[in-house]
């Protein structure tokens, strides 16, 4: 029977560790997607693969794409599609290390790690803002059937796909907006995260309200802050059974639908963008039934 890989419905966790790998010249992946779905390689951990691969293995799974370039001559959304893609989840950072590690490690006869980003939860999940990051999340049944492809092939029946972005803050503008503006831009009151009826348009909530999509554009989030040498921000990461809920609210928010660009975008920008396929979990082991392993 197959299952969910655990991290993408669990709670979001302490710390987390964000690795991307890009296939060598000429290298071949059966034998590292084969030593990568091992049990004591994916736990706990979500692991992607990037439509390149399929390719490379001459299969197709028909829901994923690569990433599109939605820059347009008002936001810059740019696509930077790799090959692989896991976030290791850790209670502590130096577990995160050693996890990721041992998945470089396994991957890298035939692969390159071309990023890492370390994540960590901010408060009770808060984005470095300040502000509540997920409030509208489905939980149980909903995210089950935002998240994960109810499929009659054995190898994608609870599946999922993920878009995955890293979006950087510039939060020295963000602190001197005025504190009306910056609840405006996100459409939430700090103080108590209730949402603002009277926020603009260009409001966060009122851009990618699920519900107000047809159809609806349910999604399952994941994401954390990330800080380093280079600034800060956001690892966006949402999980669901196609990647159309995704894509139908980030081009809303660059203002495709009405030319309305997301308040977000004046201290912030996404400066990554992968889609990946995460296959589902049988008898402990990534089932690879679908990429013909």
């Amino acid at each position: 029977m197959n299952t969910p890989q655990p991290g993408i419905l669990e709670p979001i966790p302490t710390c987390a560790r964000y690795l991307e790998f890009e296939l060598k010249s000429g290298a071949n992946p059966t034998d590292a997607l084969l030593r990568l779905s091992a049990p004591e390689m994916t736990t706990p951990c979500v692991v992607g693969f990037g439509v390149t691969v399929m390719n490379t293995l001459n299969c197709r799974i028909a829901a994923l794409r690569p990433f599109p370039d939605l820059t347009n001559a008002q936001c810059s959304v740019p696509s930077t599609q790799a090959d692989i893609w896991c976030a290791v989840s850790a209670g502590e950072p130096g577990d995160a290390v050693h996890r990721s590690r041992a998945i470089e490690a396994v991957l890298s006869p035939e692969f390159n790690c071309t990023q890492r980003v370390d994540g960590f939860k901010f408060k009770e999940g808060r984005d470095l803002t300040g502000y509540v990051d997920g409030t509208e999340n489905p939980e149980g049944d909903d995210a089950i059937k935002a998240a994960l492809m109810n499929d009659t092939n054995a190898g994608l029946n609870g599946s999922s796909l993920v878009a995955v972005q890293k979006w950087v803050h510039n939060l020295d503008r963000f602190e001197n907006f005025d504190a009306l503006h910056r609840d405006h831009i996100i459409g939430r009151r700090l103080s108590d995260n209730a949402e603002l009826d009277d926020a603009p348009a260009s409001a966060h909530v009122k851009r990618t309200a699920q519900e107000s999509f047809d159809p609806e554009a349910f999604v399952v989030r994941r994401s954390l802050p990330w800080s380093d040498a280079s600034g800060s921000g956001l690892m966006f990461v949402a999980y669901g059974k196609s990647l159309d809920a995704f894509e139908a609210q980030m081009k809303r928010m660059i203002g495709n639908e009405d030319g309305i660009v997301d308040g977000l975008f004046e201290f912030s920008q996404p400066i990554t963008g992968g889609y990946y396929w995460c296959p589902p979990v049988t008898d402990g082991k990534l089932n690879l039934s679908a990429l013909g392993l």
